[in-house]
C-alpha cells in the first residue's frame, strides 16, 4: 500500500515536472529576437558617437517610366488669354484604348503610349519618366502659349500590400519617389510574423512582370534597385516559418496544462 502510495506520488511530480519543461521550449521556441524583426541592420562598433554621420549611400535611383493605362494629371498655365488658351482646363478629359470619355481627374495614356490635345494631337509620352513628360509638353506648349507652365503628376500611383502587414489592401501614394520602407508604414507596418528577410515583389512592365525577392533585415538593401517602389507594385510579406508556434503557442499551453491537470486529478482519484 505505501508503495503504491509512493509510486503515484513519483508520477505526480514526473508529470509536473515535464508539463513545466514543455511549457518553458514553448516559451522560448515563440520568442522573435530582435534580429528577425528590427530593419536595416548592420554590425556596427560598441562605441558609437551620436549625432554623427556614419554612413552614407549612393541610392541607385530606378526612376518609373510612363506606360498604357497610367492615369496622369496634365496642367497648363500661361498668359494667353482664357479664349485662346485651347490647352486649359485638359486635364478634364481622358482616354484609353476603348476609345473617349469623360472623367474627371486625369488623362489615361492609351495602349500605343500617347494622349491627345485639341488642335495638336496626339502626344506620345509612354516610355518617359514624369519630369520627361513635362519637360517635353512644356516644350511642346512654348510654341503656342505665352509663359507657359506645365505640371504632370501620376494619379494612379497605386501599389498593393498582401500578407503579413497589419492592413491589407491597395494605397495611392502622391509622390513619385517612396521607398517600400515608407509605403509600409502606409499600411500600419508588419506584424511580428512577417519574414522580413524574403519579402516578394512583383512589378509590372509593359506585357512583362518580374519577381524579385528583397531583405529588408539588410541595410544594404538601401542600394537595392527595389528600394523605391514603382506604380502597381505588389508586396507579398510570407510568414515566418516560426509563425504556427507563434501564433498558437498560448492555445498549445492552455491545452497542455488542462492535459496534465487532468493526469494529476486521474493518479489521484485512483488511489
Amino acid at each position: 500500500m505505501l508503495f503504491s502510495i509512493f509510486e503515484k506520488k513519483k508520477m505526480i511530480k514526473f508529470y509536473l515536472r515535464i508539463s513545466c519543461l514543455v511549457i518553458i521550449l514553448f516559451g522560448l521556441f515563440s520568442c522573435v529576437p530582435n534580429r528577425r524583426i528590427q530593419f536595416l541592420q548592420k554590425a556596427e562598433a560598441t562605441n558609437l558617437k551620436l549625432d554623427t554621420v556614419i554612413r552614407t549611400y549612393d541610392i541607385a535611383l530606378s526612376e518609373y517610366r510612363l506606360q498604357s493605362d497610367d492615369q496622369i494629371s496634365v496642367q497648363f498655365e500661361s498668359l494667353t488669354p482664357k479664349e485662346f488658351d485651347f490647352l486649359n482646363g485638359e486635364s478634364t478629359a481622358s482616354i484609353s484604348a476603348s476609345g473617349t470619355s469623360l472623367q474627371a481627374g486625369g488623362k489615361f495614356i492609351d495602349q500605343n503610349g500617347e494622349i491627345p490635345f485639341p488642335f495638336i494631337g496626339k502626344v506620345k509620352l509612354g516610355g518617359k519618366t514624369i519630369f520627361e513628360a513635362q519637360e517635353y509638353l512644356q516644350q511642346i506648349s512654348d510654341k503656342y502659349l505665352d509663359s507657359p507652365i506645365v505640371k504632370v503628376s501620376l494619379l494612379n500611383f497605386r501599389v498593393t500590400f498582401l500578407g503579413e502587414v497589419l492592413k491589407e489592401g491597395t494605397v495611392t501614394l502622391n509622390n513619385s519617389k517612396v521607398s517600400l520602407l515608407e509605403a509600409i508604414g502606409w499600411v500600419g507596418g508588419l506584424t511580428d510574423f512577417g519574414d522580413r528577410q524574403k519579402v516578394k515583389i512583383i512589378r509590372t512592365w509593359g506585357n512583362k512582370t518580374q519577381v524579385q525577392y528583397v531583405n529588408l533585415l539588410d541595410e544594404d538593401f538601401i542600394n537595392s534597385p527595389y528600394y523605391f517602389v514603382h506604380p502597381h507594385d505588389v508586396i507579398i510579406v510570407a510568414p515566418a516559418k516560426i509563425r504556427p508556434i507563434m501564433k498558437y503557442s498560448s492555445q498549445n499551453l492552455v491545452l497542455l496544462a488542462t492535459v496534465a491537470n487532468l493526469l494529476i486529478l486521474v493518479v489521484n482519484l485512483s488511489r
